[in-house]
């Protein structure tokens, strides 16, 4: 889903940015002769690298910021320096939002509340007509000023820039979701069936990670620590 909810980031970006959408009607791709958006991309993991993919296609001057300054090498590859990588910092997140056209927060920390990176005070500071687009919303949103909206309300205004924090966003792609998402769980519900849900976790880390909740307990210490609440251990369950 995070591969959908990334690529799709970019074309509800796209959209937003033009004038019946209340943007500055700035074409992402430009034409010859003129400019293209300078989209910027917080977090390089799967949500991030397929933003930056969509991105890139469309032809846009596209950042990258990231902690992990070994994704960022693998990127700069891929793109044999097309894209612009940035080690993220406080700095550099604020100086990027400043050129950007579009800002596309995809932090997502697993279980846990994402890091607000974009505060009120830089997008303050934006282009006005800018558009943010907040990938993490599902965890509480990377932007200071995020709240979750719908698919039939998408955006909103914060100062003079639309904010789009759509929760859920792979359900206005259902069928390219679905497909996906089958794709990814059918050989762990065939491991499901065919072994029981303890021995099919025994025999398979990855899935074992899956488990959020035993006998109303949970145990995903980061989705414990987020809501304040006591977790067990993933192997006392499985012992």
């Amino acid at each position: 889903m995070s591969e959908v909810a990334g690529r799709l980031s970019v074309i509800v970006g796209a959209n937003a940015m033009l004038r019946p959408n209340g943007g500055t009607g700035l074409l992402v791709s430009g034409v010859p002769g003129t400019h293209a958006a300078n989209i910027v991309v917080l977090g390089g993991g799967v949500a991030g690298t397929s933003a930056v993919a969509m991105a890139v296609g469309l032809g846009a001057n596209v950042t990258v910021l990231d902690t992990n300054v070994q994704r960022l090498r693998e990127l700069d590859a891929l793109y044999a320096g097309r894209v612009q990588t940035l080690a993220s910092n406080a700095y550099e997140i604020e100086k990027a939002a400043m050129d950007a056209d579009m800002v596309i927060g995809s932090v997502l920390i697993p279980g846990a509340k994402a890091p607000k990176l974009i505060t009120n005070a830089i997008v303050k500071k934006m282009k006005p007509g800018s558009v943010l687009v907040d990938i993490a919303i599902d965890q509480g949103g990377c932007f200071e000023d995020s709240h979750a909206t719908t698919h039939s309300e998408p955006t909103f205004a914060v100062h003079d820039t639309i904010f789009y924090c759509v929760a859920n966003m792979p359900g206005a792609a259902p069928q390219t979701s679905t497909h996906a998402l089958t794709n990814a769980t059918a050989p762990y519900v065939r491991a499901l069936a065919a072994k029981g849900w303890k021995d099919a976790l025994r025999a398979d880390a990855s899935l074992a990670l899956g488990l959020n909740t035993h006998n109303g307990t949970l145990t995903n210490d980061a989705v414990a620590v987020a809501h304040g609440l006591d977790a067990v251990s993933l192997e006392s369950v499985l012992s």
